[in-house]
Order: structure tokens, then sequence, then C-alpha cells
């Protein structure tokens, strides 16, 4: 057999001679995408699932990712929501991550700026959260910036970066 396969018993199509990567509907108002026998997304009516990883890519200098609500009350608007959900946690763990990538003169690519949210303390009633800012310095990751439910820290690493608070012309730019 060679080509595109039609299994109406099953709601498949497959696209392969061994079975393993297809589109198929057999559970109502839904659709369930394989590669390698392995599910690689799942779409609902009101949902769209992507295991693993997904790279979104643009040749141009539009908005890569657009996250759009159009609710018309006063509460949040559009939600960017990083869940980590293991079934063990402890303190320190890592929550999410944001990096900034790009090549440096060599073309190796570096990340240059990264915000990590952690776990302060995990215990019911008493958690505390943590957001870190790293910046590149000289070549390597510095903690520029790290808030905890009890401080804020600048230049955390010790580097020689100056803090300032410019203003127009105040006497008290920082009081």
């Amino acid at each position: 057999m060679a080509g595109i396969q039609i299994d109406g018993v099953n709601n498949k199509i497959d696209f392969d001679d061994d079975l393993d990567t297809s589109i198929s509907a057999n559970t109502d108002d839904t659709l369930v995408i394989e590669a390698g026998g392995n599910t690689m997304a799942t779409i609902t009516a009101t949902t769209f699932t992507i295991n693993d990883g997904t790279t979104i890519t643009t040749a141009d200098n539009t908005d890569t990712l657009t996250l759009k609500s159009t609710d018309d009350d006063t509460a949040e608007g559009p939600v960017l929501k990083f869940t980590r959900d293991p079934s063990g946690v402890a303190d320190g763990d890592l929550l999410g991550t944001i990096k900034f990538v790009g090549d440096d003169a060599g073309g190796n690519a570096t990340d240059y700026f990264e915000l990590q949210s952690s776990i302060g303390d995990e215990g019911a009633g008493s958690e505390d959260g943590r957001l870190t800012f790293y910046g590149m310095v000289g070549g390597t990751a510095r903690n520029v910036l790290d808030i905890t439910h009890s401080n804020i820290v600048f230049n955390q690493d010790s580097q020689d970066i100056d803090f300032r608070v410019e203003s127009n012309g105040n006497a008290n730019a920082l009081f």
C-alpha cells in the first residue's frame, strides 16, 4: 500500500505506509494529529493542545504571536499563563523562563536577557514567589534584578553596573 489511506471505521486518514502518521476524529468533536505514532496535537471545539516543542517562524518584522481579547469588561485583558504542574514541588523550583536570544558576532545563539520565575516557599498558606532578571554582562549571565517576597535587590552579582533615576530638573528624582 502506498499513499493516503482512509479508514472509515476509525474515522482516520493515514499518510504513510506504516499507519503511524495520521489525522483522526474517533471521538465526537475532537481531531487528533499524529506523526510517527506520537500525538502532536489535539483540537476540540474550544481548545487546541500541542504536545512537545512548538516553533512559530516569521520572515519579517511583523508580530510573531498576538494574544487578543475582545472582552468588554474592565477585568484582565489577554492573559499569557505559564503553568508548571508537577507531581511534587519544592522551594526554588523554576516555574517558567522567558529568554531573549540573538546571535553574537561569531553567529552563536546567545541568551542576552532572561526572566525566571521560581517558587520562594511552596508551603500551603505561606507561598512566596521570586522573579529574577538575568542580563549578559561581559559574556556571562548576571543577576541584575532579584524580586522576592521580602526584598528587591539590584545587581545581586556585584557587577560594575550603574543605577540611575533620571529626572527633568527635579531636585529629588529618587526620594
